[in-house]
């Protein structure tokens, strides 16, 4: 078949430096999906840029050819000018990026940065863009697509922002489609409807894909083609099934090595001690209030939380995951005290065994001073959370120069012994964040929480913008610290691989709600709600005989109330939490 997409012999420079991207080659046929695998900093992400040249002003092409073929004949795209350039951006190629909040302009709703891809490449008119794009919202997962049409960016969450740039990439059902890590800020259950959503226009249209991700379970679900990248050279190339059963080169079986399991053992959990307690959240509940539509109409009223019961023994890991849009952030922020809960919610915080408990949705100033050096978080968006005016060094020693921790020469020695333990060098102080790939800007993020030495770090998707090999450093090092120190994590993820790994509770949220609850041993071996069931169904594994079952995926992650009568809920009524078996609750009417 001839390929829709060549890039032969790519090579891309910064200015008079050896070239980062090496001699790349591949190609893409219609209707076929290539795989571009490889840690951070392999040079995946740029190779793909090189396609739209989009790259940094600093980035040229070196040498090689990139040629587009289609109906009208072959386009050599290395070698045309901008303007030619512009008609097939986000007509006949798309691109999804990975950090959405950097991809959307913050001044325009989202449903007119969608339809702006309709009104320049389709001359759609004004109506018949809001109902494509209506259309295709509901296609990638959004529970109300009115609503997050009329949305700002900043008004949505991470993964509400992700399945938004998914839907702009795909609405004018383009030739090819490059997505870049297109679901790392999705939960399990969307990224599965989402794979399936892609694979399914495929079929329509004969799009191609290039999938660039470090995830080998979202690999074996969606190519047929791989190529393993590493250090800007190609280490191994060939079909899906072959690589994946039989990787060939030691650093393709490195990542093979690396990549997280639900481990395949069935055993009993046992539930989290509650003698010593560092956080207690009692009751729980957070309502926006929104304004609607139109001006005649009543104000909408959103529950991001609602009756939230959670309990963090000192030195042990509680996981949250759930969908996203489920109050996992929202419930994590108001344990920080960055959120302040409804009336009558309680969060307890404990700095030392037997100490007076804190109240954190009452804090004093000087209470909340002492609270922040004791709780700190890992953002999900690396790159929001690091100024980008700042170099790495005033960023890493900000907390301590706000709590007037250690003189300035202390402060550095500090910042290059967590650069060092977080798998950095320590001459990238001088750096500013956008020298560094989205990977090692959240190791950047996690180094910068260690910094006032907390007892409680709140970790939000820590991991999900690392590849493999990078994540299992991160979650070593994260087990290391908790073990020597004696630290506690709040971890949010929809990564259960990871949670399986690394927590010792976990509660599943949905809809603000937490639906089950209990150990990970017992809790992957005997889930109990369906909308548990579902999130394992779409965990992806790296095993190609093992695809994601789509139909189970549907039934617990669809409206709870099609659920089973035992577990369904709807807004006037909520069933209890039960404790079915010691340490394991679950949301049902009994």
């Amino acid at each position: 078949m001839t390929p829709l997409l060549s890039v032969d012999d790519l090579s891309i420079g910064f200015g008079g430096a050896e070239p980062v991207v090496k001699n790349v080659s591949f190609s893409v046929a219609p209707g076929e999906t290539l795989a571009l695998v490889g840690e951070s900093g392999s040079g995946k992400t740029i190779s793909c840029r090189a396609v739209l040249r989009i790259l940094p002003r600093t980035a040229s092409i070196t040498s090689g050819r990139v040629t587009l073929g289609g109906k009208g004949g072959p386009l050599i795209l290395s070698e045309l000018n901008e303007r030619k350039l512009r008609d097939i951006r986000g007509d006949r190629v798309s691109m999804i990026f990975q950090e959405p909040m950097r991809s959307l302009s913050p001044l325009h709703r989202i449903g007119n940065q969608v339809s702006e891809v309709l009104w320049l490449h389709r001359g759609a008119s004004e109506r018949e863009a809001r109902r494509q794009v209506l259309q295709q919202f509901e296609r990638v997962g959004f529970p109300d697509p009115e609503r997050a049409y009329r949305s700002y960016p900043f008004e949505l969450s991470g993964g509400m922002r992700q399945r938004a740039m998914i839907a702009m990439a795909m609405v004018a059902k383009p030739d090819l489609l490059i997505a870049d890590e297109p679901t790392t800020a999705l939960d399990v259950t969307t990224q599965a409807q989402v794979l399936g959503l892609i694979k399914e226009l495929q079929r329509e249209t004969g799009m191609a894909l290039i999938l660039v991700t470090h995830d080998l379970g979202v690999v074996a679900n969606m190519a047929e083609q791989v190529v393993v990248m590493h250090k800007g050279r190609v280490m191994e190339a060939g079909s899906a099934a072959a690589i994946l059963k039989a990787p060939a080169h030691p650093y393709t079986q490195q990542l093979f090595n690396a990549a997280p399991e639900i481990p395949d053992r069935a055993t009993v959990g046992l539930p989290m001690p509650q003698d010593d307690l560092i956080l207690e959240m009692n009751k729980v509940s957070k309502t926006y209030t929104m304004r609607a539509g139109s001006g005649w109409k009543p104000a909408i009223k959103v529950h991001a939380c609602r009756g939230v019961d959670l309990k963090l023994a000192r030195g042990k890991t509680l996981a949250i995951v759930g969908e996203s849009g489920s109050g996992k952030t929202t419930a994590a922020r108001i344990a920080l005290g960055a959120e302040l809960p409804d009336p009558g919610s309680e969060i307890l915080f404990r700095a030392r065994p037997g100490a007076d408990p804190v109240a954190v949705h009452k804090m004093t100033r000087a209470e909340r001073t002492r609270f922040q050096r004791q709780a700190q978080m890992v953002f999900q968006d690396p790159y929001s959370s690091l100024s980008p005016r700042m170099r790495v060094q005033d960023a890493m020693t900000e907390p301590l120069e706000i709590h007037r921790i250690g003189s300035r020469s202390e402060q550095r020695d500090k910042a290059e012994a967590m650069l060092c333990r977080v798998g950095l060098n320590p001459d990238m102080l001088k750096r500013y964040p956008h020298a560094f790939s989205g990977g090692q800007r959240q190791r950047l993020s996690v180094a910068r929480a260690m910094m006032l030495d907390p007892s409680l770090i709140v970790c939000d998707e820590p991991t999900s913008a690392l590849d493999v090999s990078v994540q299992e450093q991160i979650l070593t090092l994260l087990e290391e610290l908790q073990e020597r120190l004696g630290l506690s994590y709040l971890f949010i993820s929809h990564d259960l691989a990871v949670v399986a790994r690394i927590a010792d509770e976990v509660a599943v949220m949905r809809q603000g709600l937490v639906v089950e609850q209990a150990p990970p041993d017992t809790l992957f071996y005997n889930p109990r709600h369906p909308y548990t069931k579902a999130l394992i169904a779409a965990q992806p594994e790296p095993d190609i005989d093992r695809p994601i079952n789509l139909k189970l995926v549907a039934q617990g992650a669809g409206s709870p109330e099609k659920w089973d009568d035992a577990f369904r809920f709807t807004e006037q009524v909520v069933p209890s939490l039960v404790e079915l078996e010691p340490g394991h609750k679950v949301r049902c009417h009994v």
